[in-house]
């Protein structure tokens, strides 16, 4: 199989009420060391069609405050690399079905080991990989020990990224387009910005894979508001403060508030 090709599948398959899938973002040992599997699950049952599983890293570029917030605590959990990679497997081993990609940084993907962290997550049964802090250009060396675990290399543009580099990007992608939605950091947000269409378009005039929008997702009128426009869109900040506000059954909270985002009450 394709590296990739499950979450193509996934993200691409047609829904009866035409909202884009819903993919949410879990920081992997948030907000208890062993809390992952059993959210993974939550949001299966809520309907999500693909979960990102965020590896904590100490310096999260990318990340606003309630992201950065989950990863200094699963850190202090003790949560690492290879540790989500046994909860990945053991995600697998619990019955979640859904097509996974880890999100991480650069930094913890090379003290793993490049090709050892490609074929551990190929092996714990983890379809994609997301590097926010990796140009594309400068992404050949782990896009060939990706592929060759068979693992997708999922690449990141943006408002401000070129049409050349769209292209460049698009040419070498597997799995689908994460589409960041604003310039700036993770984090909840009123609306999608006028320009998150516009990128939209851009990558749609460069490839077919699947278009998942990001940064900034926090409620349904939002999945209303990409509904024809994109395939996925991503959901972080807003998942992990419901998961704040319920850390004592994390599951619960993280299912309650996913399944209010695709069939709200």
């Amino acid at each position: 199989m394709p590296p990739g090709e499950r979450l193509t599948a996934a993200l691409c398959a047609v829904r009866d009420d035409a909202l884009p899938a819903l993919v949410p973002y879990v920081t992997a040992g948030f907000p208890h060391r062993d809390d992952t599997v059993a959210v993974l699950r939550a949001a299966q049952d809520a309907g999500c069609a693909a979960a990102e599983i965020g590896i904590p890293f100490s310096d999260p570029l990318a990340d606003g405050p309630t992201i950065q917030r989950a990863g200094w605590q699963a850190l202090a959990n003790g949560m690492t690399t290879a540790l989500a990679i046994d909860q990945a497997a053991a995600a697998r081993s619990a019955g979640v079905t859904m097509p996974l990609a880890f999100m991480t940084y650069l930094n913890p993907v090379l003290s793993h080991g490049l090709a050892d962290f490609c074929a551990d997550a190929a092996a714990a049964g983890v379809d994609g990989l997301i590097v926010p802090d990796m140009p594309a250009d400068e992404a050949a060396e782990t896009r060939a020990a990706a592929r060759s675990a068979g693992v997708a290399l999922v690449p990141l543009v943006a408002p401000t990224t070129t049409r050349e580099r769209i292209a460049s990007a698009c040419r070498d992608a597997t799995g689908f387009i994460y589409c960041v939605s604003l310039t700036g950091t993770t984090g909840a947000r009123a609306a999608i910005a006028a320009e998150a269409f516009e990128l939209l378009d851009r990558v749609r005039a460069e490839t077919d894979l699947p278009r998942a929008v990001g940064f900034g997702l926090a409620r349904h009128e939002h999945l209303l508001a990409l509904r024809g426009r994109c395939e996925a869109a991503v959901v972080g900040s807003a998942l992990l403060d419901a998961m704040f506000a319920r850390q004592d059954d994390a599951a619960a909270a993280a299912g309650a508030f996913l399944g209010g985002m695709l069939h709200p009450s």
